[in-house]
């Protein structure tokens, strides 16, 4: 397909300036609702960029066998986790959908047939960051599923189908973390910066790859040895950081931030893509 065919596609949607791209380490739900370093990095990142027209989310949290995009007008908040506080249950983001993104998005992808959903919404992987990005929920927002029968080059090479959005206006986040595994938290260690060993490891490889541009050792995640694996036990929250990757273009920087580990086992690392 050409850049014809792509602008054809998208024409019902204004052309703008290339928009950002995001992948946002999430963490706990309960950065929804609490006041620390990492929602004031979310915060930062939405007052440096544009307003986008629409955001669509890549979340850890929707995993389906084969794709999906939400296509409502108003997808509900799921509070899709347990024993949390019910403040964290009250919280509504009652961002607007976008059935006109939704099927915009559908169009552009050629490598799998894609579904349009009336039925998921905003789950926490969405919500619980994008919340701190644009907190008047006045931006409409639509979620892609992740395909987890899939491997990692294949989500890689799909994200590359939707790069034209970027010039639409639309703010595509990738919402996971670079390392996540749960069990092996030191619950006791939750609130502070503390990482065992191997997260170190493959966090500071992760990084090294990503700010030298190397990307397939990233995509080739399973082969990276022992520190790897323990970062990367299931594959659901480290997919949304290749499709980020994968729309960036030739030149274009990449800026790291929230760049901390916590409870041993997990890393809030996040990264911004510019335009040039």
């Amino acid at each position: 397909m050409n850049l014809k065919d792509l602008n054809k596609m998208t024409s019902s949607m204004s052309n703008t300036d290339k928009m950002p791209v995001l992948f946002l380490g999430h963490g706990s739900p309960m950065n929804a609702i609490e006041e620390n370093e990492f929602v004031q990095g979310f915060r930062k990142i939405g007052k440096e960029i544009e307003k986008p027209n629409a955001i669509l989310c890549i979340s850890a949290h929707w995993e389906t066998r084969g794709t999906y995009v939400t296509a409502m007008q108003n997808p509900p908040t799921i509070h899709d986790f347990g024993g949390f506080p019910q403040a964290l249950f009250d919280i509504q983001y009652p961002a607007p959908g976008s059935p006109e993104l939704a099927n915009q998005t559908k169009q552009l992808i050629t490598k799998t047939k894609v579904e349009l959903d009336d039925k998921w919404g905003l789950d926490h992987g969405a919500w619980s960051v994008i919340k701190h990005l644009y907190p008047n929920a006045d931006i409409p927002v639509i979620q892609m599923s992740i395909d987890y029968t899939q491997p990692a080059h294949y989500h890689y090479e799909l994200a590359k189908q939707i790069s034209a959005l970027r010039q639409k206006g639309v703010l595509i986040i990738g919402s996971g973390n670079m390392v996540h595994n749960l069990r092996m938290v030191a619950w006791n260690k939750l609130n502070e910066e503390f990482a065992f060993d191997w997260a170190t490891e493959a966090n500071e490889k992760m990084k090294n790859h990503i700010l030298s541009g190397d990307f397939q050792p990233l995509i080739d995640f399973k082969s990276q040895g022992r520190a790897f694996d323990l970062a990367i036990p299931t594959p659901e929250h480290y997919l949304p950081l290749l499709y980020t990757l994968a729309l960036r273009e030739e030149k274009e920087e990449i800026t790291l931030f929230n760049d901390k580990p916590v409870g041993g086992s997990l890393t809030m690392t996040s990264l911004k893509i510019e335009p040039n």
